[in-house]
């Protein structure tokens, strides 16, 4: 049994469904899991923790400012531990692109953090245009027809593989 503590960046909310699916699977295993969104953790003392787990979503190809900013504040604490990155994107649905060594913005991110958790994995994300403002619709649909997704402003799909992400919950249990 450990302390995990399960970090996340999300900008619809679909990271954080993730995150609390990930948390029962973990919690199920017997460990204490502690969630919290990155951008309310900046000051959080990580000592207290076994292992260490971030979970990100990308809009418009970037992370949110405040997983790079946290990971270099703590990448001392990242890199003594057991810990955990997964990235959770639209470009993922693809085959080609939904694996660590294939995702371009886990690759990325990692180029920049310099960090090297020792479990990584890339999830494909949900797409819900009815959800998004008018401009990340318009924006959202653009992206879609370039690389040949669901354009109609109706859409609502989820791309996620959830026996993957299973798989790397239980993964995380046994990470040491």
């Amino acid at each position: 049994m450990s302390a995990i503590l399960l970090l996340y960046s999300t900008v619809d909310g679909h990271t954080l469904t993730i995150c609390q699916h990930i948390r029962r699977i973990l919690e199920g295993e017997g460990n204490t899991v502690s969630l919290r969104k990155i951008e309310d953790a900046a000051d959080i003392d990580l000592a207290p923790f076994d292992k260490i787990v971030i979970g990100a979503s990308i809009r418009y190809g970037k992370h949110r400012p405040s997983v790079l900013e946290f990971v270099d504040k703590h990448r001392p604490h990242l890199d003594g531990k057991p810990s955990a990155f997964f990235t959770v994107n639209i470009v993922a649905r693809k085959p080609e692109k939904n694996r660590p060594e294939t995702n371009p913005y886990l690759k990325k991110f990692l180029q920049q953090a310099r960090w090297r958790p020792r479990l990584l994995d890339v999830f494909a994300g949900r797409l819900d245009y009815p959800r998004y403002r008018p401009f990340d619709r318009l924006m959202i649909r653009f992206i879609m027809l370039i690389t040949k997704g669901p354009t109609d402003p109706a859409t609502v799909v989820e791309f996620t593989d959830w026996q993957r992400v299973d798989a790397f919950a239980r993964a995380i249990c046994v990470l040491d």
